[in-house]
């Protein structure tokens, strides 16, 4: 990967770290999500009068990727009814890590040398880590693993539809506004026993103002290397934003930073030469 990708990459990841982060500490984190792909969506619409519509190669994928994170978002909530945020996010990020290897070998032909291979098995073994230092405080049941692997899928699912689809679309940043427009539809009829979608901004449509910017940011970022980049190299790469979500827990939150944190941070940091060698 050139070394411009691998920033944009990391630079998706640690945007994608805040505004989770943010959303999270919401006083309503279900509202606040809703909220900001709502004020996302609204952002982008004027900016599609300068890029401008997808090719029509690319509407079969923005269905399917609509499709794919409405159906994972569900499996996700679900899973941390069970299991907690600190356990199934990181498993979930991990299962699609090593998921999309194999998917963008089989759809797009992609062939990764020793050192990107190694590389995304490192970083999925820093998630594993986390993952195991979150089951120490909390029961782990097969329900919850079962819905954790299923929005997993649903993740490695939904990446490759984003990454077919804005190579299809000619334009990453009309497909990324358009994506952000269904995504936002699709969250709206899930929430509809909430009430219309305006109603979801009350109170909050100034704290979640920066959260969809950084969203947005975060997002057209991605889409801009897997519109040329290996596909799981930049996935994995995205993906140390389970690493960047500790480090802001540590900096602003006061969390302690463990063994096991200190072990994971590292190993992400290691992996980063290894996915820019292959």
């Amino acid at each position: 990967m050139d070394i411009t990708d691998v920033a944009a990459a990391l630079l998706s990841a640690l945007l994608h770290a805040g505004w989770n982060a943010a959303v999270k500490a919401n006083r309503n984190p279900a509202q606040a999500m809703t909220a900001q792909m709502l004020l996302g969506a609204v952002l982008v619409v004027p900016a599609l009068l300068w890029s401008g519509l997808p090719a029509p190669a690319a509407w079969i994928w923005i269905v399917a990727s609509t499709l794919m994170n409405v159906l994972t978002i569900a499996a996700l909530l679900r899973a941390y009814e069970l299991g907690g945020f600190g356990l199934v996010y990181p498993v979930m990020r991990a299962v699609a890590v090593l998921l999309v290897v194999p998917m963008a070998a089989a759809l797009t032909g992609e062939k990764f040398g020793p050192a990107a291979l190694a590389g995304i098995v490192v970083i999925a073994l820093s998630l594993g880590v986390l993952a195991l230092d979150a089951a120490r405080d909390q029961a782990v049941t097969r329900k919850a693993l079962a819905w954790t692997l299923a929005a997993g899928l649903g993740t490695a699912a939904y990446i490759m539809c984003d990454a077919q689809g804005v190579r299809a679309s000619g334009n990453p940043w009309a497909y990324g506004f358009v994506v952000s427009i269904t995504n936002a539809a699709a969250m709206c009829w899930r929430q509809r026993r909430q009430g219309p979608p305006w109603r979801q901004l009350d109170g909050q449509w100034l704290a979640t103002l920066p959260i969809a910017m950084a969203s947005m940011a975060s997002y057209l970022l991605i889409l801009w290397v897997w519109s040329h980049a290996p596909i799981a190299p930049a996935a994995a790469l995205r993906d140390t934003s389970s690493i960047f979500a500790i480090l802001i827990a540590v900096a602003w939150l006061k969390e302690p930073f463990t063994r096991t944190r200190i072990l994971a941070v590292l190993m992400a940091a290691a992996a980063v030469p290894l996915l820019r060698l292959g």
